[in-house]
């Protein structure tokens, strides 16, 4: 079996640590530890969650009209990772659209933190959502300056890595949209914006094939 079709076979299997981390200034919200499986929640706040949106959450509803998306089987390269962003976001927009569910608005810390950790992956040769140093998205987040530890806020994060098609935008989401955990995350409603990290190459290879960062959040 030649070694791209190794390499994309893996795709589909992609971690994802779901992290539903709603954090307030109470006594257990402290710094909170996420183990990389399909899905992960940690609650990091004791008032009923419902009460907690209510307070500071942004209701935007998604457009009614169906969203159409460009370079969604475009090849990552060097020269066009922006439009290769562009069509990931876009296409999370279509899903959450035909959902009913509110659509996403890029920012610019959390594409911070998505960038960072694609790009230490690919360098470090490792695919995880916690670091070798121990830090978890929520740390990488946080630290990017998204919100503050002791505010209220949801975050999550999907991962994943392909060569030849499975690189591509649409490539992405279907296999993300195969997996219950990453589905979910994609159309949690609750989240309001995201950042997309893309670095060119794979923690086995960086010369072949794309690593995606999608780190999701709202400050509630």
């Amino acid at each position: 079996m030649p070694a791209k079709t190794i390499l994309t076979r893996i795709l589909p299997v992609a971690a994802v640590t779901a992290g539903m981390l709603i954090a307030a200034p109470v006594a257990d919200a402290g710094k909170k530890k996420s183990k990389t499986v399909k899905a992960t929640i940690a609650l990091g706040d004791k008032r009923p969650l419902a009460k907690v949106r209510k307070s500071k959450a942004k209701k935007t509803k998604a457009k009614a009209a169906s969203i159409t998306c460009q370079n969604t089987n475009l090849l990552p390269s060097a020269e066009n990772l922006e439009l290769i962003n562009d069509a990931i976001l876009c296409l999370h927009n279509q899903i959450r659209a035909e959902k009913g569910l509110p659509l996403l608005r890029e920012n610019a810390r959390l594409r911070k933190a998505a960038l960072g950790h694609s790009t230490t992956m690919v360098n470090e040769g490792y695919f995880d959502h916690t670091s070798p140093n121990g830090d978890t998205f929520v740390d990488r987040i946080l630290s990017a300056r998204y919100a503050k530890r002791n505010d209220a806020w949801t975050l999550g994060e999907n991962l994943a890595w392909g060569t030849g098609d499975l690189s591509t935008p649409a490539g992405i989401m279907q296999s993300w949209m195969n997996s219950s955990g990453h589905k979910a995350n994609i159309l949690k409603k609750a989240y309001r914006e995201v950042g997309i990290g893309i670095r060119l190459g794979v923690p086995s290879d960086n010369g072949v094939g794309a690593t995606i960062t999608a780190d999701f959040g709202a400050k509630l």
